[in-house]
């Protein structure tokens, strides 16, 4: 059985029937021009950010790699050793690159500086043995040290543009060329040729070697990359340097061989995110707090309207009890009728409103209007009885009845209802 609610209010006269089916809901109309801007905003965002990673890896995609067009590149130097008769064979291995050095062969060490102390030794001992000659590109301290003992290297102070100032017929030859601006070195060793100096110290340094083999210091890589080979004296430099046997071994590091050197760090999502992004993921937070709050601001004083569909507060009740029943609410229904009767009783009794609940003030009033002299002693109960308490009927105490605890049943709580309707009519009788 389905436990009464409070008692319907009555339904407001003047609102208007909506007509049979019509629905509250948004048409895909009204939902595509609330939610455009926003898929516009989105749309926009999506594209500039696909666009900045595109950009952002094409700068430095294959950069040094002697099969890649792109500005940072070495194709184009590559192409040129090939009209000379020059062949160039890539390889990603240490080991590799070691096996193919030689005394017809040219070793060049894409960034020596990524490798570990278990790569340098390798190469270390390969360029004493091979015969050739080994190009090492921008080699940092570590590097040098491991690889060209005598030698350290320096932050290079000046202008990428400089002047040969050496007796090096490949650098006389090239004569201005970009070797500045990454680093540059030093070496007690009174055989080595420095060339192209940049406060007193070479950026091209020229070490002889055993078995008429030699090693070549280059403190820059931009004579090698496509965007300025042609530029000043670069392709002549590059050419004399790589071309000198007929075999250009190309020591490219492949990720593998870096994470186990150690040269590549594993980074975090928020080490991923390029420079500036920070500082623009907050300018967007700030714009975003700021449409809400334009967004949410009150415009006027709020305007009733009438519902577009009536419905009858007995249709609500019942449906409230439906749900009450269906999750076996009984708690919350018994709370409902009992907080209703208590009002009611109040406004019967005089009792404020605001003490409506108090039992020290309400049941004091129920009780003298049950029980005056012109009233039977009980209450008038229907026949229904509550048997939560065997001890007593409850029906025949108001304080239960009004502040009780919860009814074991549907019974029990239709008893309850029964029971309070009774207590209410007498006292509206008395």
């Amino acid at each position: 059985m389905t436990a009464p609610a409070t008692p319907p209010a009555p339904a407001t006269p003047t609102a208007p029937t909506a007509p049979a089916g019509t629905s509250t809901a948004p048409s895909p109309a009204e939902v595509w021009r609330r939610s455009r801007g926003f898929l516009l905003a989105l749309g926009i965002l999506l594209v500039a950010g696909v666009a900045l990673a595109a950009i952002g890896s094409g700068t430095r995609h294959g950069a040094l790699d002697p099969r890649s067009p792109d500005p940072l590149g070495s194709r184009a130097l590559a192409e040129l050793l090939a009209e000379r008769g020059v062949s160039t064979r890539v390889v990603t291995s240490t080991q590799e690159a070691a096996d193919a050095a030689g005394p017809d062969t040219t070793l060049l060490v894409a960034d020596p500086a990524l490798l570990g102390p278990a790569q340098h030794s390798i190469l270390r001992t390969a360029m004493d043995l091979s015969g050739g000659r080994t190009v090492l590109l921008a080699p940092d301290d570590d590097a040098t040290r491991a690889l060209t003992p005598g030698v350290d290297s320096r932050m290079s102070t000046g202008a990428e543009v400089r002047d040969p100032d050496c007796t090096l017929p490949a650098a006389l030859s090239a004569g201005r060329a970009m070797t500045g601006g990454d680093l540059r070195y030093h070496t007690v060793n009174p055989a080595a040729t420095g060339c192209y100096p940049d406060g007193g110290r070479p950026t091209l340094l020229l070490l002889p070697g055993t078995a008429g083999g030699d090693t070549v210091l280059l403190g820059s890589t931009a004579p090698l990359h496509n965007e300025t080979l042609a530029r000043e004296g670069n392709a002549s430099l590059a050419l004399q340097l790589l071309g000198t046997r007929p075999q250009l071994v190309w020591y490219l590091p492949s990720v593998a061989e870096l994470a186990e050197s150690g040269g590549v760090e594993e980074k975090g999502f928020v080490e991923l995110i390029p420079a500036g992004w920070s500082w623009a993921l907050l300018q967007l937070t700030v714009a975003a707090a700021l449409a809400a709050l334009w967004r949410g601001r009150r415009l006027g004083p709020l305007v009733t309207e009438n519902l577009p569909v009536v419905i009858r507060a007995s249709e609500a009740a019942e449906g409230r009890a439906r749900l009450y029943r269906k999750a076996d609410a009984r708690d919350r229904a018994a709370t409902v009728l009992r907080a209703a009767a208590r009002e009611r009783l109040a406004a019967l009794l005089g009792v404020p409103p605001a003490q409506a609940h108090d039992p020290a003030v309400l049941l004091p009033a129920v009780s003298a209007a049950t029980t005056g002299p012109a009233h039977p002693p009980q209450i008038q109960a229907p026949a229904t009885d509550l048997t939560t308490h065997p001890a007593r009927n409850p029906a025949r105490e108001p304080s239960w009845l009004l502040f009780g605890s919860t009814p074991a049943d549907d019974a029990a709580l239709v008893a309850l209802t029964d029971h309070l309707d009774a207590l209410e009519r007498e006292v509206r009788s008395s």
